[in-house]
């Protein structure tokens, strides 16, 4: 571990040479591709010539080779074979991302990122017993709902990919057993990670809060305990990611011993591992150098703007993130923004998305998605919407985690308010795999509620905020409650 902190630290003390180095290699692999012969890429190339060559693009323009590789086909995005891909949520062109998972992509980016995060809360806690038990690793599945793929093609949450991959020695470490990690049906699932921890020396946790809360809680009910260092007297870590920590401090602090449990930050996503919490206590996490990912940044106010390398961007500056990495995606705009806090070595935070969204409970629910779900409910169920928006209601004791949609209609759906909620669930899970995932079974996230706007409601709210008339509207979705709350305090239903 502390071999891997120095290397770690010694690549992100020169950023500009660590990030030309890591650019050369992944173009060597590009040169040998049916994307690098198209776009003239010989293997060589400096960065300004790399930057002249590809245009930074979205998902949509990597579909048609992602979706070849899928069924087989060869250098397409990245030399060779692909036999893993991370479903994620989709783009306006599908219900689902399929993010290509080449064996360098798991071994240099994911794995080594997660390597990294170990290594760094070593450095601040030298005297950690995290090795003295065993680490509890949430993870997802293979479940998706493609018909026909090659043997041997695997697609689904990226954690499943992990969690097969893993090296052996580490199951010795590690709960549960690979088979209950991978199931599916988390109606089936559920109880039996219960099973698994309920008795284990658990000292470390890793996952997304919101789904760990779920099996915490889980826990708990089978213990007969309210605190879950009386499960685990010797739970000292929490490492968390893919969803803000935020919205569940409150109810993790509620079931925690204080100062029993420390929490580790990670930015990683089904497209790569980039950042790591290095320091206790603080929100800023250090962008990683030897991850096998080139990072670029187009100024959140200058959207237009060419994109910067990072070792030219500025400290309290926002950007969006472009990613160019070993899973084949080529200056692709991840459609996260961060915000720069330090340089040499790079520090950030992650400042939200590009576009609107909601993703308190790992859901990734997209605008295109509420849109599309939106008209098709309305044109099954007769209903007129002036205007809406969403927002997550977050878990409280004895209730799990929803979406709230208030929603002010010029013509009342037929069915009733409660089937068109019902409804507009439903559609929602056809739009969008990951909101699918985490309705499965009721577990992790109760339907939606849909609330009554009265008439006028949205513009009375605009115009109180000095932003009604134009080019101005209430965002579709919210990540969190300042819109929803603030128009219920105006609503007079």
């Amino acid at each position: 571990m502390a071999m891997v902190y120095g290397a770690e630290q010694k690549a992100r003390r020169d950023v500009e040479r660590s990030q030309k180095a890591t650019l050369r290699r992944l173009l060597r692999s590009c040169a040998r591709t049916e994307f690098g012969r198209e776009h003239g890429i010989r293997g060589g190339e400096s960065y300004a010539e790399f930057a002249a060559k590809i245009a930074p693009a979205e998902y949509e323009s990597f579909r048609p080779l992602a979706e070849r590789m899928l069924r087989g086909e060869k250098n397409l995005l990245w030399p060779g074979a692909c036999r893993r891909f991370a479903q994620s949520s989709g783009t306006s062109g599908g219900k689902s991302k399929y993010i290509p998972l080449p064996d360098r992509s798991l071994q240099r980016c994911h794995y080594a990122g997660a390597s990294y995060s170990l290594a760094s809360y070593l450095h601040y806690y030298p005297d950690s017993r995290v090795f003295g038990g065993k680490s509890f690793i949430l993870g997802g599945s293979y479940a998706n709902e493609l018909n026909d793929l090659p043997r041997g093609v695997r697609v689904g949450d990226l954690s499943a990919s992990l969690i097969d991959r893993i090296n052996p020695l580490v199951n010795l470490f590690r709960i549960p057993d690979k088979h209950t990690a991978l199931l599916p049906d988390w109606r089936e699932k559920l109880p039996r990670l219960v099973e698994a921890s309920l008795r284990a020396d658990v000292r470390s946790i890793s996952g997304v809060p919101s789904w760990f809360l779920t099996v915490l809680k889980e826990v708990l009910k089978a213990a007969g305990a309210e605190n879950i260092h009386d499960v685990w007297p010797h739970l000292e870590v929490f490492f968390h990611g893919g969803i803000a920590f935020g919205p569940y401090r409150e109810q993790y602090t509620r079931i925690t011993s204080a100062g029993k449990m420390h929490l580790w930050e990670n930015y990683n996503a089904s497209e790569g591992f980039f950042a790591v919490q290095e320091i206790p206590d603080s929100p800023e996490m250090g962008l990683l150098m030897n991850a096998d990912v080139f990072y670029e940044f187009i100024p959140v106010d200058h959207p237009e703007a060419e994109p910067l390398p990072v070792w030219l961007t500025v400290p309290g500056e926002i950007y969006e993130l472009v990613i160019t990495s070993s899973n084949g995606l080529w200056r692709y705009r991840l459609g996260d923004t961060v915000r720069v806090c330090g340089s040499q070595p790079v520090t950030i935070v992650i400042a939200g998305r590009t576009k609107s969204y909601i993703n308190a409970f790992g859901e990734e629910l997209m605008v295109h998605n509420a849109e599309a779900a939106m008209t098709k409910v309305c044109a099954l169920t007769g209903a007129d919407v002036a205007d809406y928006t969403a927002a997550p209601v977050y878990a409280a004791t004895g209730t799990r985690g929803r979406h709230q949609w208030i929603i002010e209609f010029n013509r009342l759906p037929a069915c009733g308010v409660e089937e068109f909620a019902r409804q507009l669930d439903l559609q929602l899970q056809r739009e969008n795999s990951d909101y699918q995932a985490k309705r499965a079974g009721g577990i992790f996230l109760d339907p939606l509620e849909v609330t009554v706007a009265s008439k006028g409601l949205f513009d009375s709210w605009l115009a109180s905020t000095g932003k009604l008339g134009g080019q101005r509207k209430v965002p579709r979705l919210c990540p969190d409650r300042r819109i929803a709350d603030a128009l219920l305090g105006k609503n007079k239903l």
